[in-house]
C-alpha cells in the first residue's frame, strides 16, 4: 500500500524518484528522507510557494535552511523536528530562567547579610556618629532598590519565558496533529488510523460490536496514468468530502493509502455493517462523477468495499487483516463490490450492492 503521508497518489514511482534524486544531487543536498519529501513536494506537489522557495535555495543549501522550509510548509517528515526544537527551546529557556532565579537569590542573600552586618554593628557600637549611620542607611536603601529592580526584571523574564514555552508547546501540539492528518484530503491518515485501532484493543478492553470497513477506488492507477494526478487528486478530495457527510460525527474515517479509505463504526452488528457499506457505496456512486480536466464527464467510479467485525478478531492486526482480505475479495470480483469477512467459513462472503 502507498504511504499516505505523501500528498501525491503515486509519489513513489521510479520516474518521480529519479527526478527528485536528480534535483537533490544537482544542489548537493544530503539524501535524508525528510529532504526527499521536501524536494518531492516542491517538484510534484501543489504549492507554488514551496516550489519557488526550494528553487531559490541555490547550490549547497544548509540543512538548517532545508529544515526551515520543511517546517514553514508543515511537511510531515519535519513535524518531529518541531517537537525536538520545542523541547530544546524549552530546555534553553528553563536554563536561562534558572540562572536568573539563582542570581536573584544571591542578591537577596547579599542584602540580608549587609542588613545583618549593619544591625550588628549598630548594637555593638552605640557611639557611632550620625554621618556613618546615614551612610549605612543610604547603602541599605541603594541595595534595596537594586534588589527590587532585580525582582522586577526576574518577574518579566519569568513571564516571557512561560509565554515562550507555551508557544513552543502549542507548536509541538500542532505538529503532532499535522502528523496525523492527510495533507490532500484533510482526513486522518494511516498513522491516526493505526493509533485508533491500538486504542480499540488497549488493555483488557473488549471492543465488541465495532466494524472496520475498507473502501478502495477501482482502477485508480489507470485514472492517474490516463488523466493525470490532478484529476485523481480532485476525485480523492471530493470522495473524502462525500464520506464525511455520509457518516455520523462520532464515526471515524481515514485515508490509509493512495485510493483507500478506512472506517470504524461502533455499536453495529454484521447486518448493520453491511447496510453502512451499501450506504457508503451508494453515496459515492450517486454523488461522485469523474470528470477530466476539460470538464468531460466519464461516468461514476467503481468502488470495492470489504468489512470485518472485531468480534471475530483477537488483535488489532488480525482485525485489519480480515478487513483487507474482504476488500481483496471484493476487488477481485467487481460483480460483488461489497464483501464481509466471515470467520466460520474462513473466507469472505458478500452480496451485490443495492
Amino acid at each position: 500500500m502507498v504511504d499516505v503521508t505523501t500528498t501525491a497518489v503515486s509519489g513513489g514511482t521510479p520516474d518521480r524518484l529519479h527526478k527528485t534524486m536528480q534535483q537533490m544531487a544537482k544542489l548537493r543536498v544530503e539524501g535524508l528522507p525528510r529532504n526527499y519529501e521536501l524536494f518531492h513536494e516542491a517538484l510534484f506537489g501543489h504549492s507554488a510557494t514551496l516550489t519557488n522557495d526550494v528553487l531559490s535555495l541555490g547550490p549547497y543549501p544548509s540543512q538548517a535552511a532545508l529544515d526551515q522550509l520543511g517546517l514553514k510548509h508543515r511537511l510531515v517528515a519535519h513535524c518531529g523536528l518541531v517537537e525536538e526544537k520545542s523541547q530544546s527551546d524549552a530546555a534553553r529557556i528553563l536554563g536561562g530562567l534558572t540562572e536568573q532565579i539563582s542570581l536573584g537569590v544571591l542578591h537577596k542573600q547579599s542584602f540580608a547579610r549587609a542588613l545583618e552586618t549593619i544591625l550588628r554593628s549598630m548594637r555593638e557600637d552605640e557611639n557611632r556618629g550620625l554621618a556613618e549611620l546615614f551612610a549605612e542607611i543610604d547603602f541599605l536603601q541603594s541595595s534595596a532598590a537594586e534588589l527590587l529592580r532585580t525582582e522586577s526584571d526576574l518577574g518579566q523574564k519569568l513571564k516571557a519565558g512561560i509565554q515562550q514555552i507555551a508557544a513552543a508547546d502549542r507548536a509541538a501540539k500542532a505538529a503532532r496533529a499535522l502528523a496525523l492528518r492527510d495533507r490532500l484530503t484533510g482526513l486522518p491518515n494511516r498513522i491516526a488510523f493505526s493509533n485508533r485501532l491500538e486504542v480499540l484493543y488497549a488493555g483488557d478492553r473488549n471492543p465488541a460490536e465495532t466494524a472496520l470497513i475498507m473502501v478502495e477506488i477501482d482502477q485508480f492507477r489507470s485514472i492517474n496514468e490516463q488523466y493525470g494526478e490532478d484529476a485523481g487528486n480532485r476525485i480523492l478530495k471530493r470522495l473524502a468530502a462525500i464520506f464525511r457527510k455520509t457518516i455520523k460525527k462520532n464515526d471515524f474515517v481515514a485515508r490509509v493509502a493512495g485510493a483507500e479509505f478506512a472506517f470504524l463504526f461502533g455499536g453495529v452488528n454484521r447486518e448493520a455493517a453491511h447496510a453502512i457499506a451499501e450506504r457508503l457505496h451508494a453515496a459515492a456512486v450517486n454523488n461522485l462523477v469523474f470528470a477530466t480536466g476539460d470538464g468531460a464527464s466519464n461516468g461514476s467510479l467503481g468502488l470495492s468495499i470489504g468489512f470485518a467485525l472485531c468480534d471475530d478478531a483477537e488483535t488489532s492486526a488480525r482485525f485489519l487483516a480480515q478487513a483487507e482480505k474482504a476488500l481483496a475479495t471484493a476487488r477481485d470480483n467487481p460483480r460483488t463490490p461489497i464483501v464481509g469477512y466471515t470467520q466460520v467459513r474462513g473466507r469472505p462472503s458478500g452480496r451485490r450492492a443495492a
